[in-house]
Protein backbone atom coordinates (compact mmCIF):
# COMPACT_ATOMS: atom_id res chain seq x y z
CA UNK A 1 0.00 0.00 0.00
CA UNK A 2 1.53 3.22 -0.87
CA UNK A 3 0.48 6.16 1.10
CA UNK A 4 1.20 9.73 -0.30
CA UNK A 5 2.79 12.24 2.37
CA UNK A 6 2.49 16.15 2.93
CA UNK A 7 2.99 18.99 5.32
CA UNK A 8 2.83 22.88 5.69
CA UNK A 9 1.11 23.63 3.16
CA UNK A 10 0.72 26.97 4.50
CA UNK A 11 -1.96 28.41 1.73
CA UNK A 12 0.22 27.92 -0.91
CA UNK A 13 -1.94 26.44 -3.64
CA UNK A 14 0.45 26.61 -6.60
CA UNK A 15 2.58 24.40 -4.46
CA UNK A 16 0.40 22.03 -3.47
CA UNK A 17 -1.18 21.42 -7.32
CA UNK A 18 2.33 20.91 -7.81
CA UNK A 19 3.14 18.30 -5.78
CA UNK A 20 -0.65 16.67 -6.31
CA UNK A 21 0.32 16.66 -10.35
CA UNK A 22 3.92 15.08 -9.81
CA UNK A 23 2.86 12.80 -7.20
CA UNK A 24 2.85 9.38 -8.16
CA UNK A 25 0.09 6.70 -7.82
CA UNK A 26 -1.01 6.17 -4.29
CA UNK A 27 -3.57 4.19 -2.63
CA UNK A 28 -4.08 7.42 0.00
CA UNK A 29 -2.95 10.74 0.80
CA UNK A 30 -2.41 12.11 4.33
CA UNK A 31 -1.15 15.51 5.65
CA UNK A 32 1.09 15.96 9.10
CA UNK A 33 -0.80 19.83 9.40
CA UNK A 34 -0.48 23.66 9.02
CA UNK A 35 -3.15 24.04 5.84
CA UNK A 36 -2.88 27.33 6.91
CA UNK A 37 -0.81 30.11 7.62
CA UNK A 38 1.59 32.82 5.56
CA UNK A 39 0.52 32.57 1.99
CA UNK A 40 -2.32 34.01 0.27
CA UNK A 41 -4.87 30.47 -0.28
CA UNK A 42 -5.92 28.98 2.84
CA UNK A 43 -9.41 28.74 1.92
CA UNK A 44 -8.55 26.35 -1.11
CA UNK A 45 -5.73 24.87 0.50
CA UNK A 46 -8.55 23.65 3.21
CA UNK A 47 -10.90 23.22 0.63
CA UNK A 48 -8.27 20.96 -1.26
CA UNK A 49 -8.42 18.51 1.75
CA UNK A 50 -11.73 18.89 3.31
CA UNK A 51 -13.75 18.04 0.17
CA UNK A 52 -11.01 16.74 -2.37
CA UNK A 53 -11.39 19.75 -5.00
CA UNK A 54 -7.62 19.19 -5.96
CA UNK A 55 -7.06 15.37 -5.33
CA UNK A 56 -8.18 14.36 -9.08
CA UNK A 57 -4.32 15.05 -10.08
CA UNK A 58 -3.58 12.51 -8.02
CA UNK A 59 -2.96 8.91 -9.47
CA UNK A 60 -4.95 6.49 -7.26
CA UNK A 61 -4.89 2.93 -7.89
CA UNK A 62 -8.29 1.24 -8.87
CA UNK A 63 -9.86 1.29 -5.55
CA UNK A 64 -8.85 3.72 -3.73
CA UNK A 65 -11.03 6.10 -1.99
CA UNK A 66 -11.41 9.36 -3.76
CA UNK A 67 -14.07 10.72 -2.08
CA UNK A 68 -13.12 11.58 1.56
CA UNK A 69 -11.36 14.04 2.96
CA UNK A 70 -7.65 13.79 3.23
CA UNK A 71 -6.57 12.27 7.22
CA UNK A 72 -5.12 15.71 8.72
CA UNK A 73 -3.39 16.43 11.91
CA UNK A 74 -3.83 20.38 13.30
CA UNK A 75 -0.59 22.09 13.04
CA UNK A 76 0.35 25.12 14.89
CA UNK A 77 -1.15 27.88 12.94
CA UNK A 78 -4.18 25.59 12.42
CA UNK A 79 -4.57 26.27 15.79
CA UNK A 80 -3.91 30.02 15.71
CA UNK A 81 -6.51 30.36 13.18
CA UNK A 82 -9.14 28.89 15.12
CA UNK A 83 -8.19 29.52 18.70
CA UNK A 84 -7.68 32.99 17.59
CA UNK A 85 -4.38 33.76 19.14
CA UNK A 86 -0.62 34.00 17.79
CA UNK A 87 1.23 35.79 20.39
CA UNK A 88 4.25 33.58 19.95
CA UNK A 89 4.64 34.46 15.76
CA UNK A 90 6.54 36.61 14.39
CA UNK A 91 5.08 39.61 11.80
CA UNK A 92 5.02 37.08 8.98
CA UNK A 93 2.98 34.16 10.81
CA UNK A 94 0.61 36.93 12.90
CA UNK A 95 -0.07 38.13 9.42
CA UNK A 96 -0.29 35.10 7.57
CA UNK A 97 -2.95 34.26 10.53
CA UNK A 98 -4.74 36.87 10.29
CA UNK A 99 -5.33 36.59 6.77
CA UNK A 100 -6.71 33.33 6.93
CA UNK A 101 -9.20 34.05 9.65
CA UNK A 102 -10.77 37.08 6.70
CA UNK A 103 -10.47 34.08 3.85
CA UNK A 104 -11.95 30.93 5.16
CA UNK A 105 -15.92 30.24 5.77
CA UNK A 106 -17.75 29.08 8.76
CA UNK A 107 -17.51 25.52 7.19
CA UNK A 108 -13.68 25.64 6.61
CA UNK A 109 -12.76 26.84 9.96
CA UNK A 110 -15.21 24.31 11.64
CA UNK A 111 -13.15 21.57 9.44
CA UNK A 112 -9.85 22.86 10.61
CA UNK A 113 -11.14 23.23 14.54
CA UNK A 114 -12.12 19.81 14.07
CA UNK A 115 -8.76 18.31 13.38
CA UNK A 116 -7.09 16.43 16.27
CA UNK A 117 -3.42 16.63 17.06
CA UNK A 118 -2.97 13.00 16.71
CA UNK A 119 -4.29 10.21 14.42
CA UNK A 120 -3.55 6.53 13.38
CA UNK A 121 -4.35 5.54 10.32
CA UNK A 122 -4.37 1.79 8.38
CA UNK A 123 -4.94 -0.20 10.94
CA UNK A 124 -2.66 1.93 13.41
CA UNK A 125 0.18 1.26 11.20
CA UNK A 126 0.80 5.21 10.37
CA UNK A 127 0.56 7.72 13.48
CA UNK A 128 0.53 11.51 11.89
CA UNK A 129 1.35 14.38 14.34
CA UNK A 130 2.60 17.83 13.72
CA UNK A 131 5.52 18.07 15.77
CA UNK A 132 6.43 15.45 18.00
CA UNK A 133 4.49 12.80 19.42
CA UNK A 134 4.64 14.27 23.09
CA UNK A 135 3.93 17.56 21.99
CA UNK A 136 2.51 19.26 18.79
CA UNK A 137 4.33 22.29 18.96
CA UNK A 138 7.71 20.92 19.81
CA UNK A 139 10.03 20.94 16.65
CA UNK A 140 11.54 17.39 16.00
CA UNK A 141 14.85 18.09 13.99
CA UNK A 142 16.76 15.62 11.80
CA UNK A 143 19.20 14.98 14.74
CA UNK A 144 16.38 14.76 16.75
CA UNK A 145 15.11 11.59 15.11
CA UNK A 146 15.43 8.02 16.83
CA UNK A 147 13.57 4.65 17.31
CA UNK A 148 12.44 5.83 20.79
CA UNK A 149 10.44 8.46 18.94
CA UNK A 150 8.29 5.31 17.57
CA UNK A 151 5.36 3.64 19.59
CA UNK A 152 3.69 0.55 18.55
CA UNK A 153 2.94 2.51 14.89
CA UNK A 154 5.27 1.14 11.87
CA UNK A 155 5.57 4.89 10.31
CA UNK A 156 5.79 7.96 12.15
CA UNK A 157 4.88 10.99 9.99
CA UNK A 158 5.55 14.67 11.26
CA UNK A 159 6.38 17.99 9.88
CA UNK A 160 6.74 21.42 11.34
CA UNK A 161 10.42 22.10 10.84
CA UNK A 162 9.75 22.42 7.00
CA UNK A 163 12.63 20.14 6.35
CA UNK A 164 12.63 16.87 4.45
CA UNK A 165 14.15 13.77 5.90
CA UNK A 166 13.82 9.97 7.00
CA UNK A 167 15.09 7.40 8.89
CA UNK A 168 14.61 3.48 9.22
CA UNK A 169 15.06 1.96 11.92
CA UNK A 170 14.77 -2.18 13.32
CA UNK A 171 11.73 -0.94 14.97
CA UNK A 172 10.11 1.34 12.26
CA UNK A 173 10.10 4.55 9.83
CA UNK A 174 10.03 8.31 10.66
CA UNK A 175 9.86 10.57 8.24
CA UNK A 176 9.26 14.40 7.34
CA UNK A 177 8.04 14.36 4.26
CA UNK A 178 9.34 18.01 4.39
CA UNK A 179 6.86 21.07 3.33
CA UNK A 180 4.72 21.51 0.49
CA UNK A 181 4.47 25.26 0.96
CA UNK A 182 7.73 26.59 2.34
CA UNK A 183 10.34 24.91 2.52
CA UNK A 184 13.15 25.63 4.68
CA UNK A 185 16.03 23.19 4.00
CA UNK A 186 17.70 25.13 1.67
CA UNK A 187 16.11 23.47 -1.26
CA UNK A 188 12.93 25.74 -2.56
CA UNK A 189 11.37 22.97 -4.27
CA UNK A 190 8.03 21.66 -3.10
CA UNK A 191 8.39 18.09 -0.79
CA UNK A 192 6.74 15.79 -0.19
CA UNK A 193 7.33 11.79 0.36
CA UNK A 194 5.55 8.52 -0.55
CA UNK A 195 5.95 5.52 2.13
CA UNK A 196 5.41 2.35 1.11
CA UNK A 197 3.40 -0.05 3.63
CA UNK A 198 4.22 -3.31 1.98
CA UNK A 199 7.77 -3.19 1.54
CA UNK A 200 8.62 -0.61 4.08
CA UNK A 201 10.23 1.89 2.42
CA UNK A 202 10.12 5.51 1.74
CA UNK A 203 10.49 7.79 -1.51
CA UNK A 204 11.15 11.63 -1.42
CA UNK A 205 10.56 13.84 -3.81
CA UNK A 206 10.91 17.49 -4.46
CA UNK A 207 9.43 19.55 -6.78
CA UNK A 208 9.56 23.19 -9.03
CA UNK A 209 6.18 25.55 -9.10
CA UNK A 210 5.98 28.88 -10.33
CA UNK A 211 7.82 30.66 -6.95
CA UNK A 212 7.33 33.78 -8.54
CA UNK A 213 3.34 33.73 -9.48
CA UNK A 214 3.15 33.35 -5.51
CA UNK A 215 5.66 36.25 -4.69
CA UNK A 216 3.14 38.44 -6.65
CA UNK A 217 0.21 37.04 -4.98
CA UNK A 218 1.55 37.48 -1.48
CA UNK A 219 1.83 41.19 -2.83
CA UNK A 220 -1.58 41.42 -4.05
CA UNK A 221 -2.80 39.96 -0.46
CA UNK A 222 -1.09 43.05 1.24
CA UNK A 223 1.30 40.07 2.72
CA UNK A 224 4.64 41.03 4.26
CA UNK A 225 7.31 40.65 0.88
CA UNK A 226 9.50 38.49 2.95
CA UNK A 227 7.06 35.82 2.78
CA UNK A 228 7.40 35.68 -0.71
CA UNK A 229 10.84 36.26 -1.12
CA UNK A 230 12.09 33.79 1.33
CA UNK A 231 10.36 30.82 -0.79
CA UNK A 232 13.33 31.49 -3.94
CA UNK A 233 15.69 30.53 -1.38
CA UNK A 234 13.86 27.88 0.27
CA UNK A 235 14.55 29.28 3.79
Amino acid sequence: MNVGLISDIHGNRIALKAVLADMPSVDALVCAGDVVGYNPWPAECVEALREGAMLSAVGTRAGAPRDRDVPTVMGNHDAAVVEGTSFRFNGMARAGVEHARSELTDEQRDWLEALPTERLEFDGRLKLVHGHPDDPDRYTHPEDFSPRLLEDEDVLVLGHTHVQHVETYAEGIVVNPGSVGQPRDGDPRAGYAVVDLDSMTVDTHRVEYDVESVQAAVEDAGLPDRIGTRLARGK
